[in-house]
């Protein structure tokens, strides 16, 4: 089968992105007998045509459409992304009559309103890599989708249960045919790696477990590191580990750092560090394995509001591994979330006050946290009646501490202005 996958994003909010989950799906396709064309639309200076022009030239028997992100989580203003992806479902329909799959992060978390919303018949929840090669041998044959893993059909909501599979090894990394050859020489891009997917730490906001579970799930150090091996010998030299947190578990974490300082010529490395369980072994064996920047997620200086977060450190954790990092010449960015449960006037200055002692590289300050759904915090906002139990929250709400929200853009912006490196 003729397959044509597209990364609906076109946004470089923070950096330039690559669609590594889409790459895995296409490269797991292709494996699996079919003939795989696949769009990135980031960069892409008239999507629309590019979109018509594949599409004429290709033929695609089947479409499917990564949805990355719903909106850019900002309470001011915000900006909701999923209309990127509406065009190009609508573009992809008026160019051709194959049927259309989405799938994606974003899709994840929403999958029976996305559908709803953009119109599709169906989409997969969670790992394409396995179930997206299952539909397409069950749509050539015209077999029943029923019990396909992660399926959704518009209208009929899930098909079959929805796996996690533990052995990431068994679905292959992407080649660099997946790749735009610009990015080679773009100073500012940085190769995105996922060596385990899901979390345990249940934090009251987060969404990744509805993305990827609560279970830590592992590709071989090994593995990864050969990866990353062909991709330096190809030219490329900077990578971004979007491993929730990389430091865990702390022996896999030693593991691959030893490996990753093995390959030459040297590689510079970024990732997300959750600041606990480290110790100065680990620090010094990202640093000697090519590090340069950590993003540190401690979200609050204050020990009530990490509580109610569910977060697993305290204030002394974060300022420990803050140190070690310095120590060992990584830089780092901090992030604090403003406005949450529990949240006053009193802890607002003292995650700040905190925040600015760490004298941090860069420091990321946002108010207001989006409100996902199966979240602790979705619960409480409910409870406390922002939202009604039956919203579905793609249309993005977030929660802030009643009285707050003027006060804290205010106080936010007196900090940010008197600090360069703070950003919100």
């Amino acid at each position: 089968m003729k397959v044509l996958l597209i990364s609906a994003n076109r946004e470089e909010i923070n950096m330039r992105t690559w669609p590594l989950g889409l790459a895995c799906v296409a490269v797991a396709t292709q494996q699996a007998g079919h003939e795989v064309e696949m769009l990135d639309l980031v960069g892409a200076k008239d999507p629309e045509s590019y979109i018509r022009e594949t599409v004429r030239s290709f033929q695609p028997e089947l479409i499917g459409i990564s949805v990355r992100n719903i909106d850019d989580q900002k309470m001011e203003k915000t900006v909701f992304l999923l209309e990127q992806a509406k065009e190009v479902v609508e573009i992809c329909k008026s160019a051709s009559d194959a049927p259309i799959v989405l799938g994606g992060a974003g899709y994840s978390m929403f999958p029976e309103s996305v559908l709803t919303y953009l119109g599709v018949d169906m989409g997969i929840q969670g790992e394409g890599e396995m179930a997206f090669p299952v539909l397409l041998e069950r749509i050539e044959r015209g077999a029943d989708l029923s019990g396909t893993s992660g399926l959704y059909l518009r209208g009929r909501g899930a098909q079959g249960d929805r796996v996690f599979v533990k052995r990431l090894d068994q679905f292959p990394l992407p080649t660099p045919d997946f790749l735009w050859p610009s990015l080679q020489a773009d100073q500012e891009f940085w190769l995105p790696v996922q060596t385990r997917r899901g979390c345990p730490m249940n934090c009251s906001y987060c969404s990744t477990a509805s993305i990827e579970g609560c279970q830590i799930r592992k590709r071989s150090p090994g593995v990864i590191a050969h990866w990353l091996r062909q991709w330096a010998e190809l030219g490329f030299s900077r990578f971004y580990f979007v491993d929730n947190t990389f430091n865990l578990p702390p022996s896999y974490a030693k593991e691959l750092c030893s490996l990753l300082a093995t390959i030459s010529p040297g590689i510079s490395w970024r990732c997300i560090l959750y600041p606990a369980r480290l110790d100065e072994a680990l620090i010094s064996a990202m640093a000697k394995a090519g590090c340069a920047e950590v993003s540190v997620g401690f979200e609050s200086g204050s020990e009530l509001i990490l509580s109610g977060m569910n977060k697993r450190f305290n204030p002394q954790d974060v300022t420990q591994a803050c140190k070690l990092l310095s120590k060992h010449g990584i830089r780092r960015m901090g992030f604090l979330m403003l406005g949450g449960p529990g949240e006053t006037k009193e802890t607002v200055l003292e995650s700040l006050e905190f925040a600015d002692s760490l004298n941090l590289d860069a420091m990321k300050v946002s108010v207001g946290i989006r409100i996902y759904p199966h979240t602790a915090l979705a619960d409480q906002a409910v409870r406390e009646g922002m939202i009604s139990a039956d919203d579905d929250l793609l249309f993005p709400r977030f929660y802030i501490t009643k009285g707050l929200r003027d006060w804290l853009y205010e106080i936010v912006e007196d900090w940010m202005s008197k600090r360069p490196n703070w950003m919100s």
